[in-house]
Formats: C-alpha cells, structure tokens, sequence
C-alpha cells in the first residue's frame, strides 16, 4: 500500500509505504490474543527516509502509530546524482543487504522491502542484492543501514583533512573535476 499526504507540521509530501503486517499471538489464561504488527517506510524523495514499527489490535491502527514512528525517525543521508555515492554491504540480525550505484536509467533493481526503503527515499538508479535472511523487517533496517553508512567524496576529504584530488585520483580524471 503506498500513500502520498501533506504532513500538516512540516508542509511537505512524503511517501508513505507498508512494506510487512503480520499477525501476531500473546497466550494469555482465556487463550490467544491477537495483534497487528505493520512495518512502514516513509521518505520525502529527496535523501530523507524513516522506518517505523506499529502494533494494535487492528490494522489501521498499527499502521497509523508506524507511520507515526516512521517520521519521527526519519534520517538524511548522501545521493550523488540519482544513485548512491559508493557500494556499501550492511547487516541487521540474518539480513545482510548490498547496494551498488548504476548509472542513470537503470531504475532500482531490488525486491520486496529493499525496493520500498529506497524508493521512498528518493533513490533511482542502484543494483541490489538481498543475503541471508528473508525477513522483511530484517532486510528493511540493513537497509537503512546502509544508506546511513554512505558518504560523499567532499565530505570524507574534509575528514581526512585533504583536497578532493589528493583523495581520489581516478575520481578526478574520470569525473572532469
């Protein structure tokens, strides 16, 4: 499910997505009692993206406290362009996620929650690969991971302490800096 609104306290559209609801059971003396927990990502298409978890007795509810959460948590990182700066491997419990920049046009090739995360996030153009586990929740934080690890060549100079060229030869020559 996938819903763009006007957030009323920042005035900007986000991109809402539910990537996972599962129904989960607590046993209690009378017997089961079932909720709803909803995984939702939400990005402003510009490099701004935020993944929250909400669980309620019904779906709606789970998804509106989610997606509650989901701004709250939302967070920048770096793009060059419509792609990321660099490749980058990240892991989150099972779940190990690998992102590699592509060259324009080649649109997100992902699957499942890594599509959505990096959809919302404003990201066009980047090969994936999902390892180990299949658990979406999983998948969707190394995600975030790793576009939170991604750094930006000016920016990883300046912390070096060095000029972009010193940094990055080959950068220079194949970029026309």
């Amino acid at each position: 499910m996938r819903r763009n609104f006007t957030d009323r306290g920042q005035r900007e559209e986000l991109d809402e997505r539910v990537i996972d609801i599962t129904r989960v059971a607590k046993v209690v003396k009378g017997g089961r009692q079932f909720h709803f927990r909803v995984v939702v990502v939400v990005g402003d298409g510009r490099g701004r993206v935020g993944l929250g978890i909400g669980k309620a007795r019904g779906v709606p509810d789970a998804i509106h406290k989610a997606s509650d959460r989901a701004k709250r948590s939302m967070a920048p990182f770096t793009l060059t362009g419509t792609t990321i700066p660099h490749e980058v491997t990240s892991k989150h419990g099972g779940a190990i996620v690998l992102l590699k920049p592509a060259s324009p046009g080649t649109g997100v090739i992902a699957g499942g929650a890594v599509r959505a995360v990096l959809s919302a996030a404003g990201v066009r153009d980047v090969l994936t690969k999902s390892l180990g586990s299949a658990n979406a929740l999983n998948i969707a934080e190394a995600t975030l991971r790793g576009l939170r690890q991604l750094r930006d060549v000016e920016e990883l100079a300046a912390d070096r302490g060095k000029s972009v060229a010193e940094l990055s030869p080959f950068w220079m020559r194949t970029h026309d800096g």
